[in-house]
């Protein structure tokens, strides 16, 4: 018997409770095992022009022949959309950047890329993992000692961003690996859910919902009064078993 994984993926975006405009973009590639979450920064059509570079860019990307040549490939792509919205800003004279977390998952690895805040979390036996770190100013304090993780909660710098893309000429990407188990489900999202939805309720609705955990916690960001864009992808990955008949010589 040999095992392979199907995913099953559902993708919400909403501008939320007191945005007019929503300035996240998403990208669900399961075909090739790819999402991503943007959330564009700089006001308005500046962070829309942003999010959706990134998401235009990786939606572009032809994958190699192997997991680490494919993470190779996603970082020289979101470099690339680093360049674009760097020069359009400095053409227009403004100041805009985004966050971007990618999933990647080729066979049973899986690989996230990130930058700023925007998170991926993985659901494994009912245990919730954040496998990214926020790239914020009071992450940075927090790593250094000098903020207790309840003195971070409600910080007033808290959407300060220390990393984004777009931002500066030079971006770099944090990356981290993993193996995959069947049955994990993947959570990639903006600040608009987790800085409303603490991480002990994401696991509850990922857990009791199925199919439905980003529909329900998108409709519970909103009945918190959502001040910022939302934007949800879920991923279940599904065994799927193929019967290998050997055949006799």
């Amino acid at each position: 018997m040999t095992t392979e994984v199907r995913f099953s993926t559902v993708g919400l975006s909403h501008e939320g409770c007191a945005r007019t405009v929503n300035e996240d973009s998403h990208l669900t590639r399961d075909d090739i095992g790819l999402w991503v979450v943007a959330d564009g920064m700089g006001g308005h059509q500046d962070g829309q022009i942003a999010s959706a570079a990134i998401v235009e860019a990786l939606d572009g990307v032809e994958l190699g022949a192997d997991f680490d040549t494919h993470l190779q490939q996603l970082g020289a792509m979101l470099a690339t959309a680093n360049n674009a919205i760097f020069r359009a800003a400095e053409e227009a004279s403004v100041r805009m950047g985004s966050t971007a977390a990618i999933l990647h998952i080729d066979g049973m690895q899986y690989g996230c890329l990130w930058v700023g805040d925007s998170r991926v979390y993985r659901l494994r036996d009912g245990v919730l993992t954040r496998l990214t770190r926020d790239h914020t100013q009071v992450q940075e304090m927090m790593d250094r000692g000098l903020l207790t993780r309840e003195e971070a909660r409600g910080h007033p710098m808290s959407h300060v961003l220390s990393r984004a893309v777009g931002v500066e000429e030079d971006m770099r990407p944090e990356i981290s690996v993993g193996g995959l188990l069947p049955h994990d489900v993947f959570l990639l999202c903006s600040d608009g859910l987790h800085g409303l939805v603490p991480d002990d309720e994401i696991a509850h609705y990922l857990a009791a919902n199925g199919r439905g955990a980003a529909r329900a916690l998108l409709d519970l960001a909103l009945e918190r009064g959502a001040p910022d864009n939302v934007t949800i992808v879920t991923v279940a990955c599904e065994e799927k078993t193929a019967l290998i008949l050997e055949r006799e010589i």
